[in-house]
């Protein structure tokens, strides 16, 4: 399952077989698929990531995360747009500041690169089994 942030992009969790010489793993990976006003993005270069078309990409629960943060789902889907606005604003006039996400990883930009480097923690929350397979490639 994935989860679209609006304005932003989509947080998915694919599976990917590795064959080596001596075993086949298949493993469960993080990835985002960046999905910004492309005028916000100029100069910078962005990874291309395809979601595999059997993810089931579901919208950002704002319901869920005003439980988890005490605050009416209103007030939580407007700061979320407004932070996602602010950085897009940023991104546009040349500033390049990281944006962590808690418990997933990191959107930054170095080099005029934007790519999402996930936690190692994230990643092996999804893979337990394969978990340095996952990790290397992620």
């Amino acid at each position: 399952q994935g989860v679209l942030v609006p304005g932003l992009g989509t947080f998915a969790a694919v599976h990917e077989q590795i064959n080596s010489t001596e075993e086949v793993y298949v493993v469960r990976r993080p990835v985002f698929q960046l999905d910004m006003d492309t005028s916000c993005l100029r100069e910078l270069v962005f990874p291309t990531v395809v979601m595999p078309g059997d993810i089931e990409i579901m919208p950002l629960d704002y319901w869920w995360l005003s439980q988890t943060s005490s605050l009416p789902p209103d007030v939580v889907r407007g700061c979320v747009e407004e932070t996602i606005l602010l950085y897009s604003f940023q991104l546009r006039d040349r500033q390049r500041p990281a944006f962590a996400f808690d418990n997933i990883g990191i959107l930054s930009c170095q080099d005029n690169v934007l790519c999402m480097q996930f936690h190692c923690s994230c990643i092996a929350g999804l893979e337990s089994q394969d978990t340095w397979v996952a990790l290397l490639l992620s």
